[in-house]
């Protein structure tokens, strides 16, 4: 009804501008109090906080324990609610001053960096209001120096900071991933060829030129396991006739009970007991 008619530009409506937030004052009596964006904020951050505090077991157990949540005498809708109200009202306070892509932005890129880096809730809160500040901060030396929005350059900052996460968090991040994926992969294939060594007793099909054929992997693959079996004493090398030591008829053994009960606690012993990737 009342913007009909009205041009309304990616900067008012999206990016925001945030520069131009202190001079919509708070004036009482004639006097100006400073932004009024700031006092908004600012008053929705202190009750934010002092929620978080009151309520932060109740939140987080109805939150991921509904059921234990309902069986304590905390009603996980009451809980839910309440939490979508206080996210609402920080929203809508926020739109004002700072435009909806880093609203939404700041709801987003913080936590989803801190959860690759942790699952501790309270380190995952921590987690994000530190990278929230180092955006804002870095975002508006960024826009400084290039002369450009402030709500623009504040959601790259964030943008670059996730994906910095995303790539080396060290365990959930992207290259960590990759190296796990190879190192499995490395490991299925010590499986392979130790079995293949426990089901064949004629030196013939022991060689390691007989075995890069017979099992059919290329040098460079072949070599690594070999060195991953050598270098944990699994396998003994003699005239190029590959033979199982004691500690790899140990672990055969118990990779066939492994694949027999199909069990994956047992894995997981079995790489503590024999020490794979660790020398």
């Amino acid at each position: 009804i009342y913007a009909n008619d009205i041009h309304l530009d990616t900067d008012a409506v999206l990016v925001g501008r945030l520069e131009y937030a202190a001079f919509d004052k708070l004036m009482i009596d004639g006097v100006s109090y400073g932004a009024k964006s700031l006092w908004t904020i600012s008053a929705v951050l202190l009750i934010t906080i002092g929620l978080l505090f009151a309520f932060y077991k109740e939140l987080k157990l109805s939150t991921f324990d509904i059921g234990l949540s309902s069986a304590l005498g905390f009603s996980p809708v009451i809980m839910h609610y309440g939490l979508m109200s206080v996210a609402s009202v920080t929203t809508v306070v926020s739109f004002d001053a700072v435009g909806a892509i880093l609203v939404v932005a700041l709801m987003i890129a913080p936590a989803a960096a801190a959860y690759l880096l942790t699952t501790d809730l309270r380190k995952m809160i921590l987690l994000s209001v530190l990278f929230g500040i180092l955006s804002a901060v870095g975002g508006y030396y960024f826009a400084a120096w290039l002369d450009a929005s402030i709500s623009g350059s504040i959601t790259t900052v964030l943008g670059l900071i996730f994906f910095l996460v995303y790539l080396f968090a060290p365990t959930k991040g992207l290259i960590a991933v990759l190296f796990k994926q190879k190192r499995q992969r490395i490991e299925v294939s010590l499986l392979t060829f130790l079995l293949h060594l426990n089901n064949h007793d004629s030196k013939e099909e022991r060689r390691v030129a007989h075995l890069q054929e017979h099992i059919n992997w290329g040098k460079v693959r072949a070599q690594t396991v070999l060195d991953l079996a050598e270098n944990n004493n699994m396998i003994l090398i003699q005239n190029q006739v590959v033979s199982l030591t004691q500690k790899g008829l140990d672990f055969t053994e118990k990779a066939l009970d492994y694949i027999i009960t199909n069990k994956d606690e047992k894995i997981e012993d079995m790489k503590d007991d024999f020490f794979l990737f660790r020398g």
